[in-house]
């Protein structure tokens, strides 16, 4: 039996098709989504996991007096749902430390930015890609990471860069590297990581070759 995967939104979901559609092409070796848990009713991204025949939850951020009292819900319903795996797919609630102690290095995020560049607190959504144009950068990306008590500071699995071009809006740089990096290295991340190919030592992820 392969890893359980949870995958945690708050929104449309476009990371999150990009793994059903990766499942569905056979390509998370190891690994099954086995639930999508939603911080908000309606979010677009459980109609997708309906279609797609994936059991589906919402713990409501709006019914809990704290981030802290969310993140204790929701460690002990992954527990019950006996995840191996969480990965955060626009999921927009800072989680507390309950969550990291619960899933040490088996939480993955995927942050739209060359990390450390862009990144940390107020660095989200178009924000990113502002900062990235304002700044004047050549060239960004995106980066899946494990997620540690530090915003966007857990040691990195995968980053992939994308050029910025002449006459980028935040929108458009936020969809190219949407479609050429986000969607193929969350995908690639996880299936590493069911596949028991990631060793962490301090802030650096060694890529194991495939078991023979």
């Amino acid at each position: 039996m392969g890893k359980r995967i949870a995958v945690l939104v708050s929104g449309g979901g476009t990371n999150l098709q990009a793994l059903i559609d990766a499942q569905a092409r056979g390509e998370l070796s190891g690994g099954t989504i086995a639930a999508v848990i939603s911080s908000k009713p309606g979010a677009y991204a459980l109609e997708r996991a309906d279609k797609a025949g994936i059991p589906h939850f919402v713990i409501p951020r709006k019914d809990y007096p704290s981030n802290q009292a969310m993140t204790q819900a929701l460690v002990a319903k992954l527990k019950e749902l006996d995840i191996d795996l969480v990965v955060l797919a626009g999921f927009m609630i800072i989680l507390t430390s309950e969550m990291v102690s619960a899933y040490p290095n088996a939480i993955l995020n995927v942050h739209p930015a060359l990390i450390p560049s862009f990144c940390g607190e107020g660095c989200y959504g178009l924000h990113v890609h502002e900062k990235a144009l304002e700044y004047g950068v050549k060239v960004s990306g995106a980066t899946v990471h494990f997620v540690s008590e530090e915003c966007d500071g857990g040691p990195i699995v995968l980053q992939r860069s994308v050029a910025v071009e002449e006459g980028d809006t935040p929108e458009t740089l936020q969809r190219r590297i949407m479609e050429q990096a986000e969607w193929k290295i969350l995908p690639q991340a996880v299936s590493l990581f069911c596949q028991d190919r990631l060793r962490v030592q301090g802030r650096v992820v060694h890529i194991l070759p495939p078991k023979a």
